[in-house]
């Protein structure tokens, strides 16, 4: 019996215009042996929702360097739990260590901050979904 291949949702919410960073995990995660679908830039909490929902993901990627992660991030999670999504949420970019914790009380599994390694961020993956 084939294993099912992970499947990862990159998403780049708010204004941000930088996804130098979400390419290159992207890139990371595929080269893991994961499928990775990047919604590109500018996404609302809605969008990223509904491609989470329509794509059945196992796990959604937040790569945000603008600063509105206390926005973006806590609206992301209502929108998720309010269709009843069951997946695990990371996220990345420039977030302060001070919002971490806040960040993680609303059920973001992981914060990758600069200097995480993209071998951190596979393993992180695989381990929480036992694969």
């Amino acid at each position: 019996m084939e294993k099912k291949k992970i499947v990862v949702l990159i998403a780049k919410p708010g204004l941000d215009g930088h996804d130098r960073g979400a390419k290159v995990i992207a890139r990371a995660l595929c080269d893991a042996g994961m499928e990775v679908i990047y919604t590109g830039l500018h996404r609302t909490p809605e969008q990223i929702v509904e491609a989470a929902v329509q794509n059945e993901v196992d796990v959604v990627g937040l790569s945000i360097l603008s600063g509105a992660h206390m926005t973006l991030c806590p609206k992301i999670m209502e929108l998720l739990k309010k269709r009843g999504v069951d997946v695990i949420v990371i996220a990345g970019g420039i977030i302060p260590q001070e919002d971490i914790p806040e960040l993680k009380k609303l059920g973001i599994a992981e914060i990758f901050t600069p200097g995480a390694t993209m071998e951190s961020t596979v393993k992180f993956i695989r381990e929480k979904l036992n694969a």
